[in-house]
């Protein structure tokens, strides 16, 4: 191991002589995770710049982000690397494309295949390293995440994900269950959709609103295909509340055919279009208005209560 420490060392000691480099030093390297059930982080400290993250929200695979509070990275395009290990002779870096970095205290937001390869780096002793030539003052910079420690913490990171929602608010919000025999019962894959959306809104409460929205193909009469639209919706509004979410939080519209996803000119675009879109939303609630005054109570309040008059 300490071979390993002198090899890293002389990797920086051989950066070009106006290079600016970031990083903790071998001693004080540390990976911390942190996370619950909408999202993991495996978090590297970096002296005197910031951190680099690996962010995996719910229903998502990772990115990695580099934050800081200063601007000594520059801006404009920077070269993202899994630098070869310095005690594994041979091996080149592998350049993993650029990343445009820009003002803010997340200075950039990596690919999902980017930060997957980067995480495979580390678990080879490859380094990570973003590379910008128009940094602090025109000088080359560097910033580097170094593997050491870092096959413990990723075990630990990698049991928070096992824990993670099947989906994050962005992908739950709006979604919908389809009807394809043209009945108006849930199916299987019907209830498991909703199951999630139960498992989701019982992680987090400030998800208040559900919005139900019917709909039918053509294949009967208006009326007809009006009122299968609203049996759906009321079908999946039934589930809902059997599973524990009130009715005051659930809106019901039904459409009939009047929206369809796809023309119905074949019978895979009409099963597609006998659906309920569900809509979550997060509402404030309301305020109760302030106490007013009660006239009548006013008119009889005790002589010496009342404002005296002046004598003219």
């Amino acid at each position: 191991m300490r071979q390993r420490y002198l090899a890293l060392l002389s990797v920086f000691a051989s950066l070009p002589a106006m290079a600016l480099t970031f990083q903790t030093r071998l001693e004080s390297i540390e990976w911390k995770v942190e996370g619950d059930q909408f999202e993991c982080r495996l978090i590297q400290p970096i002296t005197d710049f910031g951190s680099g993250e690996f962010v995996r929200r719910a229903g998502e695979q990772a990115t990695f982000q580099l934050k800081s509070t200063s601007h000594r990275l520059g801006t404009g395009s920077a070269t993202l690397l899994a630098a070869a290990a310095p005690w594994q002779p041979g091996r080149g870096d592998i350049n993993l494309g650029a990343v445009r970095v820009s003002h803010g205290s997340v200075l950039f937001n990596s690919s999902q295949g980017q930060a997957g390869r980067l995480i495979n780096g580390l678990l080879d002793g490859r380094s990570t390293v973003v590379r910008n030539y128009s940094g602090e003052a025109g000088q080359p910079t560097e910033v580097r995440l170094l593997p050491v420690k870092f096959a413990r913490a990723y075990a630990d990171y990698q049991a928070c994900a096992a824990k993670l929602l099947p989906m994050n608010y962005d992908q739950v919000r709006k979604t919908q269950v389809g009807f394809p025999g043209g009945g108006v019962e849930l199916d299987t894959d019907a209830r498991a959709r909703l199951d999630v959306i139960l498992d989701f809104i019982k992680a987090d409460p400030s998800v208040n609103h559900i919005e139900l929205n019917g709909h039918s193909d053509n294949s009967g009469n208006r009326l007809t295909n009006r009122d299968l639209s609203r049996r759906r919706a009321l079908a999946v509004m039934e589930y809902l509340k059997a599973k524990g979410i009130p009715e005051q939080q659930i809106t019901l519209r039904f459409h009939g055919e009047r929206y369809p996803l796809a023309p119905n000119s074949s019978s895979a675009n009409r099963s597609r279009n006998r659906r309920v879109n569900i809509l979550l939303e997060r509402v404030a609630p309301v305020e109760a208005p302030a106490p007013q005054a009660d006239a009548a109570n006013l008119r009889r309040l005790p002589e010496q209560h009342k404002p005296s008059r002046s004598r003219q």
